[in-house]
Parts: C-alpha cells; structure tokens; sequence
C-alpha cells in the first residue's frame, strides 16, 4: 500500500524552442518563485514517465508530439524546508532527473491552477535569471552547453 508521502525522486522537463525560447512558470504556492515543469514520481514511475506526465499535468502539452529527450543527468539537492512536510520523516535530499522538451516555436500553455499562475516563454538566459532553484539553472546552463553556448 502506497502512503501519502511524495517520493524523493522527481524530473524537470525544459520546455524550449530551437531558439532557446524556454518555458518558466510561476508556482501557486509561493509567489515570485519561477521555475520548468517538474515532479515527483508517483507510484512504480520511472522518471521518464513522471516527466511525461508532468508535462501533460502543468502545461496540457502532450511531450509525445514533440522532440522529448533523456539528458540521461541528474542532480541531488535539499529539499527546502517548507516543503519537507510532504515527505515522509526524515527524507532531506531529492534526486531529480533532467530532461528536454523541444519544440518548433512557443505555444500557448495551459496551465493548472493549483500549481502555477501564470507562464513566460523568455531567452534561455532569462530564464537562469528568474527561476528560483540551484537544479533549475543547472538544467539551463546545460541546456546552452548542448548548443555550444555559456551562460
């Protein structure tokens, strides 16, 4: 039987354009922090799955009409605190996995509202100027590095 509690294991899906156009959204929850669709695993998931259906969740984008890859990279971090009470006793640390979502150009973007507010497509640049966590700009800094660009 599954418990209530998130597991430490997420994704991060960088949604951009082939120009670096990158999608960042504003959480519901915590006003000013921006960020890529991202989530945990649920149930017997594999990252890529909770990617998948992360995607689908945030942005009602289905990641299987566009160029959906595996950065095969993955980071450790700690979970703030204020969000610690999601996991079960103990658990301080995530792995979240990363990966890429390329499309043509920029779309419009539903969103779910218990989640985010409102949504940008900004320079990948920007991006790392405006999201709120460490993994985040990581994934854009790679996300350059992948188009032979720094930060």
């Amino acid at each position: 039987m599954l418990n209530d509690f998130k597991t430490p294991i997420s994704a991060l899906v960088l949604i951009h354009t082939k120009d670096l156009q990158v999608l960042i959204m504003e959480r519901a929850d915590k006003a000013g922090f921006w960020q890529s669709v991202t989530g945990s695993i649920e149930g017997y998931e594999t990252p890529k799955q909770a990617a998948m259906r992360e995607v689908l969740e945030e942005t009602g984008l289905d990641a299987n009409q566009y160029d959906f890859q595996d950065w095969q990279a993955s980071n450790t971090y700690e979970i703030y605190p204020h969000w610690r009470h999601r996991y079960a006793p103990g658990v301080v640390e995530n792995v979240e996995h990363l990966f890429g979502l390329e499309l043509a150009q920029p779309v419009p973007i539903t969103l779910a509202p218990n989640e985010h507010t409102r949504y940008e497509w900004v320079d990948w640049r920007e991006a790392a100027n405006r999201v709120f966590s460490w993994t985040n700009i990581d994934a854009l800094k790679r996300l350059g590095e992948r188009h032979n660009l720094t930060l």
